[in-house]
């Protein structure tokens, strides 16, 4: 009698690997074949379906961080989301390469994170949603950023690129929850902008949920005591979201344009940074030199004036000339002057003041939404605030144009200051000077005689400060990311509008105008800008918040499983909103005679209703093998579980009683046949939620199931955990040991399921069955049927080969 080998399927394997690095968080993508890996090295993977194909790796890095803690997909696909905790960073990557499109720092460390869509129609919202942003109409399009800068963002800086809409993604509302210790939660909108923090949840957060409708938020959170935790099921209300839901979008994209140009501004200035170069401050360290070493009394300045007017250098300044500056470095530092000054230049004029002057629109715009106090103030809109960052923006304008003409001053001068002292030198190795080089005016005499006098005067307090006599270079101080005074401020002596405006009472404290810090430099105006910004998008986040209510908190379960394995990463529990039915799941998990049963509970979205079957525990009873109707019969444990889709359930099981290596089990859990209608009276939860449900075990109904299709033996495979996506119809199957992975087709036509009752006689017997196993082409299989009437065949079985060898 033929045996079908125990391998064949009930889902079919389609891709199996065994990983270099052990994997603690795996996640399908929403919308394609693309499931993301985190491992212990820090790296994040993404891998395709077919052979489980390696598409790109995200290496750990300093800047980023390299302890990944968990993954979220963007409901659309295109973007990933992780967390680290070594630097609290949450990052959103580009699904095409790995690269970040963005990343915000938070305050605590993230455990879980959930990224979800808005599903809500209303006919203000699919206005909003197809009007085209005016944004888009008035405003020129941001200027790409040169590519030649080390930490230019890939966003801004690719020639004809929408990384930029990519990042914003669709209008329609998408949020990224996060969950860390200690109560930490927060919102952020379209995973850019933070728009509310909740407060009142004690614990660390395992799992998290925010519904489809923005009714409520469920979130899991354990509390540790005494070398155990208590692990809790909180429901709060979130009725300010979903009841201002279009104020919220229009509020919410707004503050995601504002995030991505102070981004953007950012990069502009850290561009300009990199543009300056530290030999400019050669002309500096080389002065304060000669200072020291000089044995006259005449000061440097002197010295200078004596050359241009006479002709003639001291022996001492014809040292530092010839030996110390040279010929060749003078040249070489007139070239770095001019194309230094330059860039800086250009990014001011086309990224910084257009930038700047989108954020000024972005704000304005947000400011006439916060007039609308009816819709605006409840969310905590502030005009006033508003008005603060406003003004803030402008002051920072006014820097950016001071320091163009500073550039602009600086430029000249050194032009005709390098000009006048590199024909000297050159007299003074006798060396021949170009006739169109040699002429000099009146003019040009008086025009360095007033740089000279300007910049050559020795300041003994800017040594005690900086340690130099002199700030030839002035453009370098404006860049310096520190809070003191500038060096060399500009001289407002003589100014007219300034002395105007000093003199005015009235218009000095004018809201209209914008405030000038003269003494201060373009970073620390941009500092004091950003934490503005900030203050005034933060009370909407507070506002919002606050209104997150605990509605509901049930108690699940004391947990004495030990911290030192990666369970907490891939674990129970799990957490599942039905957009459908506006339900949300809770899979957990309670430890009962020694046996892990799982637990399904269900709640609706909007706290006023109540649901039928609430709790609910499973029971795996039998699995019949399909063609000989045998059943298997045995104690099984609950090892893992998450949602397939909305109507089923992946679950990974293991038979307590059963050989190694045909102990575990990949079952799909259909919830049509839990929540049967017709016996639903007959499991009620009968005891109270105020206590643990592990001390009231009794009181859970229990449902026993009973499989005759859709589970399937896992064989040469310490199975543990398991990844499912009902969009692509695959699963991914995680080995204990965190390296083997094996991905499976759940969506096969039932005619391919084999009888597996050879297992028992097997086992039983241990006479292995004898079967020639070989992969067949579609020819092969035709030429064998064609020829089966005519010989006696020796039967061949297309089978799947697994490698015993891929666990450990």
């Amino acid at each position: 009698m033929l045996r079908f080998p125990t391998c064949f399927p009930s889902f079919r394997v389609v891709g199996e690997k065994q990983l270099p690095q052990e994997i603690i968080f795996l996640v399908w993508s929403p919308k394609r074949d693309l499931i993301a890996l985190a491992n212990t090295a820090g790296e994040v993977l993404l891998h395709r379906l077919a052979s489980f194909h390696r598409v790109w790796s995200f290496p750990p890095n300093e800047n980023t961080g390299k302890e990944v803690t968990c993954l979220a997909w963007r409901p659309d696909g295109k973007l990933l989301a992780f967390a680290l905790a070594d630097t609290k960073k949450i990052v959103l990557c580009d699904v095409e390469k790995p690269e970040s499109l963005h990343s915000f720092s938070v305050e605590a460390p993230v455990s879980c994170m959930h990224w979800m869509e808005v599903t809500v129609e209303s006919s203000v919202l699919t206005s909003f949603y197809n009007a085209e942003d005016e944004s888009n109409l008035l405003l020129p399009k941001l200027p790409t950023l040169p590519k030649n800068y080390s930490n230019t963002s890939k966003i801004f800086s690719e020639e004809n690129s929408d990384e930029i809409i990519k990042l914003l993604g669709d209008v329609r509302l998408n949020i990224l929850v996060l969950g860390g210790s200690s109560g930490f939660i927060e919102l952020y909108a379209y995973g850019m902008f933070k728009i509310a923090r909740v407060t009142g949840i004690a614990g660390t957060c395992l799992a998290l949920c925010l519904s489809s409708d923005l009714k409520s938020l469920s979130v899991v959170t354990e509390v540790s005591t005494s070398g155990a935790s208590e692990v809790s099921y909180f429901q709060l209300e979130t009725n300010l979201l979903y009841s201002f839901l279009p104020e919220v979008t229009r509020m919410a994209r707004k503050f995601t344009h504002i995030s991505a140009l102070l981004q953007y501004i950012n990069l502009s200035l850290t561009c300009m940074c990199e543009a300056w170069e530290e030999i400019l401050m050669q002309m500096d360290s080389r002065l304060t030199k000669f200072v020291q070493e000089k044995n006259t009394t005449t000061s440097v300045q002197d010295e200078f004036m004596h050359l241009l007017l006479w002709g003639k250098a001291s022996a001492e300044l014809q040292t530092l000339l010839m030996n110390q500056l040279t010929v060749k470095g003078l040249k070489k530092l007139g070239q770095s002057i001019e194309s230094s000054y330059s860039s800086i230049q250009k990014l001011v004029i086309s990224h910084l003041q257009s930038g700047s002057e989108s954020l000024l629109y972005h704000l304005s715009e947000l400011k006439g939404m916060a007039s609308w106090k009816q819709k605006y103030e409840p969310l905590g809109l502030d005009a006033a605030g508003i008005e603060d960052a406003i003004t803030a923006v402008g002051s920072f304008i006014l820097k950016a144009n001071e320091l163009l003409q500073v550039i602009d001053s600086s430029m000249k001068n050194f032009k005709a200051f390098f000009r006048w002292l590199y024909v000297a030198m050159l007299r003074m190795t006798e060396d021949h000077v170009l006739p169109e080089l040699n002429k000099m005016t009146q003019k040009d005499i008086t025009f360095v005689a007033e740089f000279l006098t300007e910049h050559f005067n020795e300041a003994p307090d800017l040594y005690n400060r900086k340690g130099k006599y002199f700030n030839v270079e002035r453009v370098g101080q404006y860049l310096k990311d520190e809070d003191d005074d500038l060096v060399s401020p500009p001289n407002t002596e003589g100014n007219q509008w300034y002395d105007f405006l000093q003199n005015s009472s009235h218009l000095k404290e004018s809201p209209l105008l914008f405030p000038y810090y003269p003494r201060k430099s373009l970073h620390f105006v941009k500092r004091r800008m950003e934490n503005i910004i900030d203050q005034c998008l933060q009370k909407p986040a507070d506002v919002i918040g606050k209104s997150m209510n605990q509605a509901i908190c049930i108690p699940l379960y004391r947990d004495t499983r030990s911290e030192d394995s990666t369970r907490r990463l891939f674990k129970f529990p799990f957490l599942w909103n039905n957009k459908t039915s506006n339900l949300h799941y809770l899979l957990f998990t309670i430890l009962e005679d020694s046996l892990y049963k799982m637990c399904i509970l269900r709640r609706h979205t909007d706290i006023s209703q109540s649901v039928s079957n609430g709790l609910i525990a499973i029971k795996f009873g039998s699995f019949t093998y399909a063609t000989t109707e045998k059943v298997r019969r045995s104690i099984y444990s609950c090892l893992d579980a998450q949602f397939y889709d909305d109507e089923t359930v992946t679950v990974v099981l293991k038979d307590t009683v059963g050989r190694e290596g045909r102990d575990r089990l990949l079952v799909q859990l259909p919830l049509s046949l839990v929540y049967n209608s017709e016996d639903s009276a007959e499991y009620q939860f009968t005891g109270t939620y105020s206590t643990r449900l592990d001390e009231q075990c009794s009181a859970i109904p229990t449902r026993t199931m009973h499989f005759e299709k859709h589970w399937r033996l896992l064989e040469s495979m310490k199975a543990q955990y398991v990844a499912g996506n009902g969009f692509r119809k695959v699963s991914c199957v995680l080995s204990s040991n965190l390296r083997h992975v094996r991905v499976f087709e759940m969506d096969i036509d039932d005619e391919w399921e084999l009888d597996e009752s050879s297992d028992e006689e097997e086992e039983a017997g241990n006479k292995p069955v004898k079967i020639k196993e070989e992969v067949l082409s579609e020819s092969e299989t035709e030429n064998q049927q064609a020829g089966a009437a005519a010989f006696a065949p020796e039967i061949v079985i297309k089978v799947e080969k697994l490698d015993p060898e891929l666990d450990s």
